[in-house]
């Protein structure tokens, strides 16, 4: 009985009680193997030859004896290991150099645990906290203070004030008016709910009206003009029994020249400069 000849697909010598390899059913000695097949170290650059292990990771090829943390050249041959920047980095070192630092402890944040991040920073879960109660916030709503982060509950417990309109918390702005806190949204006219946040208004018993309404419900009346009379911006005005007069309104009933500052007379409400009221019925 006979053994069936092999031979090199590619040189042709014969194969017979030789070390070959297959490659798609076909023999090839060891040497034109590794010359025309080997895969090429990444770290020595030398070819990956049939009796060597030959380490895969995204299409590169090491040798196993090659293939090492580039930083602390410890092996990471059947070991977790990261990539950056085409780098294979030892999960410490993937730590040291990459990884977020706590907010709170300074320490790392090793991959693939879980983190927190607010205002651009970052927490170990366990170590983001609410300040006073100290328990873990993770994702529930939060009110940060430069004291630290409060759950909602603590913070209203001991720092929260209340809106004198509406009984809710105010969380962050608001207005001031008469020792009272409220709400941007909630500060409205007492009248016609008109939003005061950003315009004049008037006060009657601590509450805020709008300068129309204030106007048409409580504002004394010019008894010349019969426009109201607010004191707004400045404005002065006279008063004078019962009476009141805008200060531009202040003349005298016949000549029309201004009487502030100056004696008058009355008479029936009008009033007169003592030239055009002599000789009349006038009080003085």
């Amino acid at each position: 009985m006979t053994t069936a000849q092999v031979y090199c697909q590619y040189c042709t010598a014969s194969l017979l009680g030789k070390k070959y390899v297959l490659k798609d059913d076909s023999p090839y000695c060891v040497l034109c193997y590794d010359r025309m097949f080997s895969n090429y170290c990444e770290a020595c650059k030398k070819p990956i030859e049939s009796d060597s292990k030959d380490l895969c990771y995204k299409d590169r090829h090491w040798h196993e004896g090659c293939f090492k943390c580039t930083k602390c050249n410890h092996s990471l041959v059947e070991k977790p290991f990261a990539a950056k920047d085409e780098r294979l980095l030892c999960t410490e070192c993937y730590s040291n150099e990459c990884s977020s630092k706590c907010f709170h402890c300074k320490r790392t944040i090793m991959p693939g645990s879980r983190k927190m991040e607010f205002k651009g920073n970052y927490w170990h879960e366990t170590c983001f906290v609410c300040e006073n109660c100290q328990q873990p916030i993770g994702t529930k709503p939060l009110i940060s203070k430069e004291s630290g982060n409060y759950c909602v509950p603590c913070f209203e417990k001991e720092f929260a004030h209340y809106c004198n309109f509406c009984k809710k918390v105010i969380t962050s702005g608001g207005i001031t008016f008469c020792d009272q806190l409220w709400h941007k949204e909630c500060f409205l006219c007492s009248g016609c709910r008109k939003d005061l946040c950003e315009e004049q208004f008037m006060s009657r018993d601590d509450y805020p009206f709008c300068v129309d309404c204030y106007n048409h419900l409580y504002a004394n009346k010019c008894v010349a003009c019969s426009k109201p009379i607010t004191g707004l911006t400045g404005a002065k005005f006279i008063c004078f029994q019962d009476s009141q007069w805008h200060s531009e309104c202040f003349n005298c009933g016949k000549c029309s020249v201004s009487l502030v500052g100056k004696g008058f007379l009355t008479q029936n409400k009008e009033i007169f400069c003592p030239k055009c009221g002599s000789g009349m019925d006038t009080d003085i």
